[in-house]
């Protein structure tokens, strides 16, 4: 299925591809909404936690220095303001990529009364919501967006820093940087109100976890490959998921930190089959993007969206 709209949009592709590598805004088209991406420049780190680092999971290790990529990532979390246009019909007529109706309305109100508009983070969609929210703004923008994989998130959230926190190893600084169980009130707060890593990213660790490309391995450190590692999915659940909660303990929001999807987090959601899009128990769970700076064909663009969906659904 072809996703883009015919050469002009194509044309915008090859604009977009030579983007100097710096700090750009994205405004999505026929809105006034526009969001930050920051440019990661790549290199050599150590991937996961050495044995000594308090809080420290199994899944974290052996730590392995692998190589990544130059890629741009979201300077926050994707706002409700952004996914809002994309779920709501009102709000645009760009077709659906896949021909779907929009993302059917939640079994809840998903904010729970922590707010909506005006800089909240989207909140309570499955992997499957995020994965379509990039598809749609890749047709939006003609520029690929995708999750990160769980290297790149790292790497990106550690900022060059070998420490359990981006900022040193002392949790007692963890409230200047993010919002979680010590001093979030049992909310999610607006994006980019407390101090950003050393590369301009904020919220990489507290306010709502967030989507990686990744399939969850117990071993996924262990097995990552030396260059841009990827552990591609294999079955809808479990995903991995990196930087922790506002629900969350200090621990939780360590750089190596992992966590793995769990069903359960849709377990309100009376219909048959369970929505495939939001996760009703779920207000933890958020998304950012990356933008990679070797863009893929457009051909190569539809492949990767089109396999995605399909092992999420279980196609394959």
């Amino acid at each position: 299925m072809t996703l883009l709209l015919g050469g002009l949009l194509s044309q915008v592709v090859v604009a977009q591809s030579k983007q100097a590598f710096e700090v750009y805004s994205q405004q999505i088209p026929g809105t006034d909404v526009s969001f930050k991406m920051v440019p990661i420049k790549g290199g050599s780190f150590q991937l996961g936690s050495p044995d000594n680092e308090k809080g420290r999971n199994k899944d974290e290790g052996p730590a392995k220095k692998v190589e990544i990529s130059d890629f741009w990532m979201g300077a926050t979390e994707v706002t409700f303001d952004e996914y809002d246009i994309y779920a709501d019909a009102e709000k645009d007529k760009t077709p659906t990529p896949d021909g779907m109706t929009r993302p059917s309305p939640p079994y809840i109100d998903l904010t729970l009364g922590m707010g909506k508009a005006g800089g909240f983070p989207a909140n309570s969609m499955s992997q499957y919501g995020a994965l379509m929210y990039c598809q749609w703004l890749y047709i939006k923008t003609g520029v690929f967006y995708r999750l990160p994989t769980a290297a790149e998130w790292e790497y990106a959230c550690r900022a060059g820093a070998a420490t359990a926190y981006p900022f040193g190893a002392d949790a007692g600084q963890l409230k200047e940087y993010a919002w979680f169980k010590d001093n979030s009130d049992n909310k999610y707060h607006k994006v980019a109100q407390l101090k950003p890593n050393a590369w301009g990213l904020y919220d990489m660790l507290g306010n709502v976890e967030e989507w990686t490309l990744d399939q969850y391995d117990e071993n996924g450190v262990a097995n990552a490959s030396a260059k841009d590692p990827w552990t591609q999915p294999t079955a809808k659940t479990p995903r991995l998921l990196k930087g922790g909660s506002f629900q969350d303990e200090a621990p939780l929001l360590r750089s190596a930190a992992r966590l793995k999807s769990d069903p359960v987090w849709n377990r309100r959601d009376p219909q048959i089959p369970k929505s495939s899009w939001w996760n009703a128990d779920a207000p933890f769970v958020g998304f950012r993007i990356v933008r990679p700076v070797k863009q893929p064909t457009e051909a190569e663009a539809n492949t990767f969206f089109e396999e995605m969906i399909a092992k999420y659904k279980g196609a394959r």
